[in-house]
């Protein structure tokens, strides 16, 4: 059975397919059925240009939880160091 959860949203950045870099317009989030890795259900990344170019990686529902912590993390420590130490105001949020 499809799920039909899907993401989408604007994406600014590079990604890498193969030896080839390429911009990124959209990143697509979705819960479905896995088309590639030997798994049930998985969360599907997919990187994507504005023309055929595809950046995708399928995980595991705990894989996406944990890569989710390490982004807020990431981001949380990146707000620091943009609002505090290079004085560029960024909004620092606060820890739950």
């Amino acid at each position: 059975m499809c799920t039909s959860i899907v993401e989408i949203v604007r994406a600014e950045g590079m990604a890498q397919r193969g030896d080839t870099w390429f911009t990124l317009s959209q990143a697509v989030v979705t819960y479905d059925h896995a088309r590639h890795a030997p798994l049930e259900d998985v969360i599907t990344l997919d990187f994507v240009d504005a023309g055929s170019s595809r950046a995708g990686v399928e995980l595991t529902l705990e894989s996406a939880k944990a890569l989710r912590a390490a982004l807020d993390r990431a981001i949380a420590a990146a707000d620091y160091e943009e609002a505090e130490v290079r004085g560029k105001g960024a909004v620092v949020a606060k820890a739950a």
